[in-house]
């Protein structure tokens, strides 16, 4: 984001992502990794539908595999090569 924003050159939408994408189940799986935790009780959908209604599935339930293809593509650079580094950072572990 810091890099579209700092550089005038670039404009229309960019794809705000990672280069690696990883599902639901491998990021909590990661967290769990990096936590020291147990990640093996996924959210139930039928209390999320509950609470969220019709945004469920499309803010939670569902996804895409997108890519910063473009991104890519004009230069910017990714601090992290894969989720569990990226939380390791987060957490400084």
């Amino acid at each position: 984001m810091r890099f579209a924003i700092q550089a005038p050159s670039v404009t229309g939408a960019l794809n705000a992502t990672a280069p690696t994408p990883v599902t639901n189940a491998e990021f909590a799986a990661a967290l769990g990794r990096v936590l020291h935790r147990p990640a093996f009780l996924p959210a139930p959908a039928l209390a999320l539908k509950l609470i969220l209604g019709e945004m469920a599935g499309p803010l939670l339930l569902s996804g895409q595999r997108a890519i910063p293809a473009r991104a890519e593509a004009i230069g910017v650079t990714f601090s992290f090569k894969d989720v569990d580094e990226a939380l390791r950072s987060i957490f400084n572990r």
